[in-house]
Protein backbone atom coordinates (compact mmCIF):
# COMPACT_ATOMS: atom_id res chain seq x y z
CA UNK A 1 0.00 0.00 0.00
CA UNK A 2 1.34 3.69 -1.06
CA UNK A 3 1.63 6.04 1.91
CA UNK A 4 0.48 9.31 0.98
CA UNK A 5 -1.25 12.62 2.10
CA UNK A 6 -5.12 11.36 1.13
CA UNK A 7 -7.01 11.79 4.06
CA UNK A 8 -4.95 13.55 6.18
CA UNK A 9 -3.86 16.71 4.00
CA UNK A 10 -7.24 18.58 3.83
CA UNK A 11 -6.74 22.13 4.71
CA UNK A 12 -3.02 22.02 4.28
CA UNK A 13 -1.22 24.24 1.98
CA UNK A 14 0.81 23.21 -1.14
CA UNK A 15 3.26 25.60 -3.23
CA UNK A 16 3.90 24.16 -6.42
CA UNK A 17 6.59 25.94 -8.40
CA UNK A 18 6.64 25.14 -12.28
CA UNK A 19 2.72 24.34 -13.65
CA UNK A 20 3.61 22.58 -16.26
CA UNK A 21 2.84 18.20 -16.96
CA UNK A 22 3.54 17.27 -13.81
CA UNK A 23 3.28 20.14 -11.50
CA UNK A 24 -0.40 20.99 -13.34
CA UNK A 25 -1.55 17.63 -12.56
CA UNK A 26 -0.39 17.53 -9.08
CA UNK A 27 -2.33 20.42 -8.60
CA UNK A 28 -5.70 19.49 -9.70
CA UNK A 29 -5.19 16.16 -7.70
CA UNK A 30 -4.23 18.65 -4.89
CA UNK A 31 -7.59 20.51 -5.41
CA UNK A 32 -9.64 17.80 -4.99
CA UNK A 33 -7.86 16.13 -1.89
CA UNK A 34 -8.95 19.48 -0.30
CA UNK A 35 -5.81 21.29 0.10
CA UNK A 36 -5.43 24.98 -0.56
CA UNK A 37 -2.86 25.60 -3.86
CA UNK A 38 -1.17 27.84 -5.24
CA UNK A 39 0.58 27.35 -8.21
CA UNK A 40 3.73 29.17 -9.65
CA UNK A 41 4.68 29.53 -13.66
CA UNK A 42 5.97 31.74 -15.68
CA UNK A 43 3.71 30.69 -18.36
CA UNK A 44 0.80 33.20 -18.65
CA UNK A 45 -0.86 30.61 -21.21
CA UNK A 46 -0.41 27.67 -18.56
CA UNK A 47 -1.69 30.28 -15.70
CA UNK A 48 -5.09 30.77 -17.27
CA UNK A 49 -5.83 27.02 -17.73
CA UNK A 50 -5.30 26.29 -14.37
CA UNK A 51 -7.65 29.12 -13.51
CA UNK A 52 -10.46 27.95 -15.62
CA UNK A 53 -10.26 25.05 -13.11
CA UNK A 54 -10.56 26.68 -10.00
CA UNK A 55 -6.58 26.80 -8.97
CA UNK A 56 -4.77 29.86 -7.96
CA UNK A 57 -1.95 30.59 -9.71
CA UNK A 58 1.08 33.38 -9.71
CA UNK A 59 2.68 34.27 -12.84
CA UNK A 60 6.20 35.06 -12.21
CA UNK A 61 9.66 34.39 -12.50
CA UNK A 62 11.60 32.58 -9.83
CA UNK A 63 14.38 34.32 -9.78
CA UNK A 64 12.54 37.81 -10.24
CA UNK A 65 11.65 38.06 -6.40
CA UNK A 66 8.25 39.47 -7.16
CA UNK A 67 6.27 36.18 -6.37
CA UNK A 68 7.74 36.15 -2.67
CA UNK A 69 5.67 38.85 -1.02
CA UNK A 70 2.58 37.26 -2.62
CA UNK A 71 2.95 33.91 -1.17
CA UNK A 72 3.21 33.56 2.65
CA UNK A 73 5.84 30.73 4.12
CA UNK A 74 5.10 28.17 6.53
CA UNK A 75 3.71 25.83 3.43
CA UNK A 76 3.38 21.74 4.51
CA UNK A 77 3.99 21.06 1.21
CA UNK A 78 6.44 22.71 -1.34
CA UNK A 79 6.94 21.06 -4.91
CA UNK A 80 9.63 22.07 -7.13
CA UNK A 81 8.88 20.52 -10.59
CA UNK A 82 10.31 23.31 -12.69
CA UNK A 83 11.51 22.97 -16.44
CA UNK A 84 14.42 24.52 -18.25
CA UNK A 85 11.99 26.60 -20.66
CA UNK A 86 14.09 26.32 -23.18
CA UNK A 87 17.19 29.48 -23.34
CA UNK A 88 20.08 27.54 -23.68
CA UNK A 89 22.67 26.66 -20.58
CA UNK A 90 22.17 29.76 -19.02
CA UNK A 91 18.31 29.18 -18.80
CA UNK A 92 18.55 25.71 -17.55
CA UNK A 93 20.86 27.77 -14.90
CA UNK A 94 17.84 30.10 -13.93
CA UNK A 95 15.12 27.69 -13.89
CA UNK A 96 16.59 25.06 -11.71
CA UNK A 97 19.89 26.08 -9.81
CA UNK A 98 18.87 30.08 -9.46
CA UNK A 99 15.29 29.10 -9.32
CA UNK A 100 16.02 26.26 -6.09
CA UNK A 101 18.02 29.22 -4.57
CA UNK A 102 14.96 31.09 -4.65
CA UNK A 103 12.23 28.80 -3.20
CA UNK A 104 14.87 27.93 -0.47
CA UNK A 105 15.42 31.72 0.76
CA UNK A 106 11.65 32.31 0.58
CA UNK A 107 11.23 29.47 2.96
CA UNK A 108 13.76 30.51 5.49
CA UNK A 109 12.41 34.05 5.76
CA UNK A 110 8.78 33.36 5.46
CA UNK A 111 8.26 30.18 7.55
CA UNK A 112 9.78 26.95 7.67
CA UNK A 113 8.40 24.60 5.01
CA UNK A 114 7.35 21.42 6.21
CA UNK A 115 8.75 18.88 3.33
CA UNK A 116 9.99 19.88 -0.39
CA UNK A 117 10.07 17.41 -3.01
CA UNK A 118 12.24 18.23 -5.71
CA UNK A 119 11.94 16.45 -9.01
CA UNK A 120 14.80 15.83 -10.87
CA UNK A 121 16.43 13.75 -13.27
CA UNK A 122 18.30 10.65 -14.00
CA UNK A 123 20.21 12.01 -16.29
CA UNK A 124 22.38 12.87 -13.59
CA UNK A 125 23.56 9.56 -13.93
CA UNK A 126 26.72 8.34 -16.41
CA UNK A 127 26.44 4.82 -16.21
CA UNK A 128 25.64 2.82 -19.64
CA UNK A 129 27.28 -0.78 -21.17
CA UNK A 130 23.60 -2.21 -19.17
CA UNK A 131 24.79 -1.00 -15.73
CA UNK A 132 21.70 -1.71 -13.12
CA UNK A 133 21.80 1.91 -11.33
CA UNK A 134 20.19 2.78 -7.64
CA UNK A 135 20.60 5.44 -5.73
CA UNK A 136 24.15 4.41 -4.66
CA UNK A 137 25.61 4.56 -7.87
CA UNK A 138 28.05 7.40 -8.81
CA UNK A 139 25.90 10.50 -10.01
CA UNK A 140 28.92 11.88 -12.54
CA UNK A 141 26.91 12.16 -16.08
CA UNK A 142 29.08 14.73 -17.64
CA UNK A 143 28.57 18.02 -19.13
CA UNK A 144 26.71 21.44 -17.33
CA UNK A 145 23.33 20.65 -17.43
CA UNK A 146 24.05 17.54 -15.46
CA UNK A 147 26.45 19.66 -12.92
CA UNK A 148 23.55 22.30 -12.75
CA UNK A 149 21.04 19.10 -11.77
CA UNK A 150 23.36 18.05 -9.00
CA UNK A 151 24.08 21.61 -8.11
CA UNK A 152 20.07 21.83 -7.61
CA UNK A 153 20.09 18.73 -5.40
CA UNK A 154 23.18 20.33 -3.19
CA UNK A 155 21.00 23.05 -2.24
CA UNK A 156 18.13 21.57 -1.45
CA UNK A 157 20.19 18.77 0.72
CA UNK A 158 21.89 21.89 2.27
CA UNK A 159 18.56 23.88 2.82
CA UNK A 160 19.68 25.52 5.94
CA UNK A 161 16.57 25.11 7.61
CA UNK A 162 14.36 25.86 5.14
CA UNK A 163 12.28 22.51 5.38
CA UNK A 164 11.92 20.38 8.09
CA UNK A 165 12.83 17.63 5.03
CA UNK A 166 13.16 17.50 1.83
CA UNK A 167 12.96 14.64 -0.95
CA UNK A 168 14.78 14.38 -4.68
CA UNK A 169 13.00 12.11 -6.78
CA UNK A 170 15.21 11.72 -9.72
CA UNK A 171 13.04 11.08 -12.84
CA UNK A 172 13.25 8.44 -15.72
CA UNK A 173 11.77 9.44 -19.16
CA UNK A 174 8.39 11.02 -18.80
CA UNK A 175 5.60 9.74 -20.48
CA UNK A 176 1.86 9.80 -20.24
CA UNK A 177 -1.76 11.47 -21.54
CA UNK A 178 -0.68 13.94 -24.06
CA UNK A 179 2.94 13.41 -24.44
CA UNK A 180 3.90 11.01 -27.82
CA UNK A 181 6.88 11.99 -29.01
CA UNK A 182 8.09 8.66 -29.06
CA UNK A 183 4.65 7.59 -31.09
CA UNK A 184 5.09 10.58 -33.73
CA UNK A 185 8.69 9.41 -33.86
CA UNK A 186 7.04 5.19 -34.81
CA UNK A 187 4.46 6.57 -37.08
CA UNK A 188 6.99 9.08 -38.85
CA UNK A 189 8.98 5.46 -39.36
CA UNK A 190 12.20 7.07 -38.34
CA UNK A 191 13.57 6.93 -34.07
CA UNK A 192 16.12 8.72 -32.30
CA UNK A 193 18.53 6.69 -31.02
CA UNK A 194 19.68 3.21 -30.77
CA UNK A 195 17.58 0.16 -30.93
CA UNK A 196 19.70 -1.48 -28.64
CA UNK A 197 19.80 0.88 -25.79
CA UNK A 198 17.15 0.12 -22.47
CA UNK A 199 14.48 3.13 -22.27
CA UNK A 200 13.69 4.04 -18.85
CA UNK A 201 10.33 5.54 -18.45
CA UNK A 202 7.82 6.62 -15.75
CA UNK A 203 4.31 7.32 -16.65
CA UNK A 204 2.46 10.58 -15.29
CA UNK A 205 0.50 9.46 -13.06
CA UNK A 206 3.16 6.92 -11.27
CA UNK A 207 5.14 10.13 -10.30
CA UNK A 208 2.05 11.92 -9.08
CA UNK A 209 1.17 8.87 -6.81
CA UNK A 210 5.26 9.05 -5.72
CA UNK A 211 5.05 12.85 -5.02
CA UNK A 212 1.53 12.49 -2.61
CA UNK A 213 3.56 9.33 -1.02
CA UNK A 214 6.65 11.53 -0.21
CA UNK A 215 4.68 14.06 1.28
CA UNK A 216 2.60 11.74 3.27
CA UNK A 217 5.22 9.64 4.27
CA UNK A 218 5.74 8.93 7.94
CA UNK A 219 8.05 10.24 10.15
CA UNK A 220 11.03 9.59 10.38
CA UNK A 221 11.26 9.16 6.65
CA UNK A 222 12.92 11.98 5.14
CA UNK A 223 15.90 13.73 3.89
CA UNK A 224 16.22 11.39 0.65
CA UNK A 225 16.81 10.68 -2.70
CA UNK A 226 15.04 8.31 -4.42
CA UNK A 227 14.93 6.97 -8.24
CA UNK A 228 11.28 7.03 -10.18
CA UNK A 229 11.41 4.59 -12.97
CA UNK A 230 8.83 1.80 -13.97
CA UNK A 231 9.75 -2.27 -13.33
CA UNK A 232 11.22 -2.93 -16.87
CA UNK A 233 13.10 -1.33 -18.83
CA UNK A 234 12.96 -2.61 -22.52
CA UNK A 235 15.14 -1.89 -25.51
CA UNK A 236 13.94 0.98 -27.65
CA UNK A 237 13.27 -1.39 -30.70
CA UNK A 238 11.22 -3.88 -28.36
CA UNK A 239 8.93 -0.62 -27.63
CA UNK A 240 8.97 0.85 -31.14
CA UNK A 241 8.30 -2.78 -32.72
CA UNK A 242 4.99 -3.43 -29.83
CA UNK A 243 4.24 0.47 -31.24
CA UNK A 244 4.28 -0.17 -34.41
CA UNK A 245 1.79 -3.31 -34.63
CA UNK A 246 -0.18 -1.16 -32.68
CA UNK A 247 -0.06 2.05 -34.59
CA UNK A 248 -0.18 -0.25 -38.35
CA UNK A 249 2.93 1.12 -39.51
CA UNK A 250 6.02 -1.33 -40.16
CA UNK A 251 9.26 -1.02 -37.43
CA UNK A 252 10.83 2.13 -37.28
CA UNK A 253 14.39 2.62 -38.58
CA UNK A 254 16.50 3.98 -35.81
CA UNK A 255 18.92 7.29 -36.23
CA UNK A 256 21.82 6.42 -33.58
CA UNK A 257 21.43 10.35 -33.07
CA UNK A 258 20.58 11.93 -30.00
CA UNK A 259 16.98 12.81 -30.27
CA UNK A 260 16.52 17.05 -30.57
CA UNK A 261 17.46 18.97 -27.64
CA UNK A 262 19.81 16.30 -26.67
CA UNK A 263 23.48 16.46 -27.01
CA UNK A 264 24.24 12.91 -27.25
CA UNK A 265 22.62 10.04 -27.09
CA UNK A 266 20.95 8.25 -23.72
CA UNK A 267 23.50 5.62 -22.43
CA UNK A 268 22.02 1.96 -22.02
CA UNK A 269 21.22 1.12 -18.71
CA UNK A 270 18.35 0.06 -16.37
CA UNK A 271 17.22 2.73 -14.06
CA UNK A 272 16.11 0.44 -10.26
CA UNK A 273 12.97 1.84 -8.23
CA UNK A 274 13.55 -0.58 -4.92
CA UNK A 275 14.10 2.17 -2.76
CA UNK A 276 10.99 4.00 -4.30
CA UNK A 277 8.91 0.26 -3.25
CA UNK A 278 10.61 0.13 0.55
CA UNK A 279 10.93 3.63 1.58
CA UNK A 280 7.52 4.89 0.41
CA UNK A 281 5.51 2.19 -0.23
CA UNK A 282 5.07 3.12 -3.73
CA UNK A 283 4.53 1.04 -6.94
CA UNK A 284 3.33 1.91 -10.37
CA UNK A 285 0.10 1.90 -11.63
CA UNK A 286 1.99 1.35 -15.24
CA UNK A 287 4.58 -0.91 -14.56
CA UNK A 288 6.01 -1.45 -18.32
CA UNK A 289 5.59 0.25 -21.65
CA UNK A 290 2.75 -1.81 -21.95
CA UNK A 291 0.53 -0.77 -19.60
CA UNK A 292 1.09 3.14 -20.18
CA UNK A 293 1.07 3.30 -23.84
CA UNK A 294 -2.43 1.00 -23.84
CA UNK A 295 -3.85 3.98 -21.95
CA UNK A 296 -2.77 6.27 -24.12
CA UNK A 297 -3.64 4.35 -26.56
CA UNK A 298 -6.93 3.93 -25.68
CA UNK A 299 -7.80 7.43 -25.78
Amino acid sequence: MTHDAHGKSSGKRLIIFGAGYVGAEVARQAVARGLSVIAVTRNPTKATALREEGIDVVVAELTSGAWQQRIRGGADFVLNCVSSGGGGIEGYRQSYREGMGAILAWARSGGVAGTIVYTGSTSVYGQGGGARVDETSAADAPGERAGILRETESFLRANNGACTRWFVLRLAGIYGPGRHHLLEQVRSGEVAGRGDNRLNLIYRDDICAAIWAAFGAPSPVGNEIINLADDAAATKAEIATWLAERLGVPPPRFTGLPATGRREVTPDRVIVNAKARALLGWHPEYPTFREGYKKILSR
